[in-house]
């Protein structure tokens, strides 16, 4: 029997302003990627001020060699906050996904319709496990749930060889967080 399994190629940019953490999860892909035997790219780009100025990270994930680490035309954002969809929404690939963060976001997205939109409560979320800051890693896991390409627990497995030692303590609330926002996709399908 043939296999017919499309083979992964998949451009992603991750975006918000600084504090959120946008690094961080983009770094955690990434690794997750290559525990999984996958081939990456990741590419930070900063605004001229650190916290609270723009952040973004652009991935490449593939089966095969990547050519070029710059993602023009994504086929999915992960958007925190309202600049940033301004700002990359116009770059989507059409059939594309947006997830957005309905917690800073209240605008309706100006997408073809083609486009999956997931609005994710990432900052509620994020507060009902105990800390604001664990947005980020409440949309990562809804971007992990959404596109299946890698087992949430994957990336939980990754965590540690991500974080510097002096923030393993918040090792249980990154994974809680992590499985919340992967849950919160699952719920949206099934719900």
């Amino acid at each position: 029997m043939e296999d017919t399994k499309k083979e992964l190629y998949e451009e992603l940019i991750i975006a918000g302003f600084g504090g959120q953490g946008i690094m961080l999860i983009g770094k955690l892909l990434a690794q997750t990627a290559m525990r999984c035997g996958k081939e990456v790219t990741y590419m930070p780009s900063y605004g001229a001020e650190v916290r609270g100025g723009t952040a973004n990270c652009m991935l490449v994930i593939a089966d095969s060699e990547i050519a070029c680490p710059v993602v023009g035309q994504p086929n999915s954002l992960v958007i925190m906050n309202k600049a940033s969809l301004t700002k990359f929404t116009p770059r989507l690939k059409k059939n594309g996904l947006l997830i957005l963060n309905s917690s800073l976001i209240d605008i309706e997205p100006e997408v073809d319709n083609s486009i999956e939109v997931i609005r994710l409560p990432a900052d509620e979320l994020a507060v009902e496990l105990g800390s604001i800051k664990a947005a980020n890693m409440v949309a990562l896991g809804a971007y992990l749930q959404a596109k299946g390409f890698f087992d949430i627990e994957s990336a939980i497995q990754a965590l540690p060889e991500i974080l510097a030692q002096r923030y393993h303590k918040t090792l249980p609330l990154n994974s809680e967080s992590i499985r919340r926002g992967a849950s919160y996709i699952s719920q949206q399908v099934c719900g």
